[in-house]
């Protein structure tokens, strides 16, 4: 499988480490139970399709991205820098 990196361009998936899905949702801080949190950490779905994850490019220039992949087939369909989507989410 090979990803492209927005900043160095094609690189095979061995350069970068797989963290998981982008979308879950931290609990809100101090006010969140224990259970919640729990549920934060340890329980994520594991679905068959488009999925929207987390990579980090250690071996090229360390940017987290957010990669949308079919786990079915391996397609990527797009890269984007985690930063541009965290950015355009506080907007």
């Amino acid at each position: 499988m090979r990803i492209d990196c927005p900043h160095c361009g094609a690189r095979d998936a061995q350069e970068f480490s797989y963290l998981g899905a982008a979308d879950p949702q931290r609990p809100n801080g101090l006010r969140a139970t224990q259970a919640a949190m729990t549920d934060y950490v340890y329980l994520r779905d594991n679905p068959a399709g488009v999925n929207r994850e987390l990579w980090y490019h250690g071996a090229g220039c360390h940017s987290w991205l957010v990669v949308t992949r079919d786990t079915r087939t391996h397609a990527i369909t797009a890269v984007e820098p985690a930063k541009a989507r965290k950015a355009g989410a506080a907007a």
